[in-house]
């Protein structure tokens, strides 16, 4: 092999004398900021004025114009500009024609503005639109009556008496296209795909003809992988061999497959479709994922102040996909150690079997409690609604504090408590995270039998819903009702009493602030609690938007007792799955004097009946 030839490198001169290195430096910079301070020479400009036609037709003819391509050019001088002139009228006329304006009326004007600036004014009257008189879309064969490709037959955005609209026929046209070969109709083609204009009489025909031909079904499955059971697999596809073909349930498979975290990558990928039997052969290949995770994370909430989690967890025990999770999280007002191991079961991507440890530390009102837990669970997919079968192993110990002249106290519970709840879930729900609940509802309950220091039945419902009143503008409702049947509440452990305010609850009032107080003033908790949140949201540029609310709530132990106001205004940023909210929201009352028992000094002691300053909230809701 020839080497390669190297161009020699001539020889440095050395450096004159009397100009040492130091010298060159200095005068390097000193060029650099003479060229700084010199200004650049400016671009020349084209700014254009369209005039007579709305947002849509005006961004279109913009698209279209060589004007707007030219409009930073350097190089634009009278005899570009004329030649520039001349190709707008052509370009707006041609603009207009997909929308159904076939003979415009387009005036050009261009003129220097100043310098090397130039302005073009365009003026555009665009006459009568071309209407269409027919409009027909059929599905012949297998898949005439499929209810997707009967939508798009039903419900075409062009239709007869109004405008011509070539994106509309497009869309019309891939619409059919695609969803036949979406649904397995493989063979499906175009009989017939018209647009007849008559510019003259300003009318247009459309005539569009599928034919599906057969539809094809699943055919068998391979898979390439030895990271957890086949069997096990095999229950996470969304469709069963011999079902009609439908590409949506391959990405189900791929996302459930992907939401396991046992694979850190997954291809669900259809084969050669066999043209005799009219099957579709799929795919599965998948790689290992890391078997342990491990996490640390830091945070901020106005209920919680600053927080701290510390994870780790076993994605893949073995290779019936258990999984073993443990964390660590403190808080200012709370402390908790939890740990669970899941074994999937039913389909995996939606049911387990959990058996959960914990032990939680955490300030409710004015109360101390300390919960250790063990709770077995069952999580289920019931149609539309998630349900959980669930008892707890519970030993509580609720501290309530003394004042100068009363000691406090502590009881100390051990309790079985067996509950169901029922949560709402989206259809096609394939286990993500749910940043909120539509519905969720919760009965739980206990009795002297089971440890219970008295016998009491609880129910828990909330809800959450967003009404769109415009493009712009929305509605955010939130509900929380808890009830106890209990003959008295200071039997109900701590634990299950409850307590209303925070950025979840009442805005303006304190975490867990809101409850009946003893005799000693002191915050116990309620058998019951109301809370309900409106919002009214104005969307902003860049994913901004502002609201102003109003909540009302409190916990309390006889249904009529007061609820507790307050207003307030906020900021919201959309994030890709929540909505962050940044709120401050003012008391309208004062728990202490607006009470089943109120204070003494209420009325009595000047000032004390005054509400409380604002207080800021950060909260996460639904994405809107």
């Amino acid at each position: 092999m020839t080497p390669p030839v190297h161009a020699k490198r001539p020889n440095r001169r050395p450096a004159r004398p009397g100009c040492p290195l130091a010298a060159r430096v200095l005068a390097c910079v000193a060029i650099g900021w003479i060229a700084a301070l010199v200004p650049a020479p400016a671009h020349a400009e084209i700014a254009i004025d369209i005039e007579g036609v709305d947002a849509e037709l005006r961004r279109n003819v913009l698209a279209f114009l060589s004007l707007e391509r030219y409009k930073e050019r350097d190089d634009l001088d009278e005899a570009l500009m004329e030649r520039l002139q001349d190709r707008a009228v052509r370009e707006a006329r041609n603009a207009l024609r997909p929308f159904g304006y076939y003979e415009p009326k387009v005036e050009t004007q261009v003129t220097r503005s100043s310098g090397r600036n130039w302005r073009a004014r365009i003026r555009i009257e665009p006459g009568l639109p071309v209407i269409m008189e027919d409009v027909v879309v059929q599905v012949l064969g297998p898949g005439a009556e499929n209810p997707s490709l009967h939508a798009i037959v039903a419900n075409p955005p062009l239709r007869p008496g109004g405008p011509l609209n070539h994106a509309a026929y497009e869309t019309i046209k891939n619409d059919l296209t695609r969803t036949a070969a979406t649904l397995g109709y493989l063979e499906a083609k175009l009989l017939k795909n018209e647009l007849v204009v008559n510019p003259p009489a300003r009318v247009a025909s459309a005539t569009l003809t599928l034919e599906t031909g057969p539809r094809y079904r699943f055919g068998a499955t391979t898979i390439e992988q030895d990271i957890i059971n086949a069997s096990l697999l095999r229950r996470f596809v969304r469709y069963e061999q011999d079902d009609p073909y439908d590409a949506t349930q391959l990405l189900r498979t791929q996302f459930a497959l992907d939401d396991s975290q046992y694979f850190s990558t997954v291809e669900v990928l259809p084969g050669e479709p066999d043209r005799e039997e009219h099957v579709v052969p799929v795919s599965i290949r998948a790689e290992p994922n890391r078997r342990d995770r491990y996490s640390v994370g830091f945070g901020y909430g106005t209920d919680t102040e600053l927080r701290g989690t510390l994870t780790w967890e076993n994605r893949r025990i073995n290779t019936r996909g258990h999984r073993f999770r443990a964390e660590l999280r403190a808080a200012q007002i709370e402390q908790t150690v939890e740990a669970r191991y899941v074994i999937p079961i039913g389909d995996p991507a939606l049911e387990k079997l959990s058996l959960e440890f914990s032990y939680d530390r955490r300030d409710l009102g004015d109360l101390d409690t300390r919960t250790t837990d063990f709770e077995p669970s069952i999580t289920q997919i019931r149609g539309l609604w998630q349900r959980v079968l669930f008892t707890s192993f519970r030993r509580t110990t609720t501290i309530v504090p003394g004042t100068l002249t009363t000691p406090g106290s502590t009881d100390i519970a051990n309790l079985l408590i067996p509950g169901i709840s029922y949560a709402s879930v989206p259809r096609g729900y394939l286990g993500e995270a749910l940043f909120s609940r539509a519905l969720y509802a919760e009965l739980r309950g206990s009795s002297t039998a089971l440890g219970a220091p008295d016998n009491y039945l609880q129910l828990r419902i909330e809800g959450e819903r967003v009404i769109d009143l415009g493009a712009r503008w929305h509605i955010f409702l939130r509900g929380q009702i808890g009830a106890s049947l209990i003959s008295d509440t200071g039997n109900l452990p701590g634990t299950e009493r409850f307590f209303a305010g925070g950025d979840r609850s009442v805005r303006g009032f304190g975490y867990n602030d809101l409850g009946p107080r003893d005799a000693n003033g002191i915050n116990v908790g309620g058998k019951h609690q109301i809370a309900g949140a409106i919002e009214l949201i104005r969307d902003l540029p860049r994913n901004f938007g502002a609201a102003v609310f109003a909540d009302v709530g409190n916990a309390f132990d006889r249904f009529g007792d007061p609820l507790q106001y307050a207003v307030g205004i906020g900021v919201r940023l959309r994030l890709p799955v929540v909505t962050l909210g940044l709120d401050i929201a003012q008391p309208l009352t004062n728990p202490l004097c607006r009470a089943a028992n109120p204070d003494p000094r209420c009325g009595i002691q000047p000032g004390f009946d005054d509400r409380d300053g604002p207080r800021l909230h950060l909260n996460f809701s639904p994405k809107l």
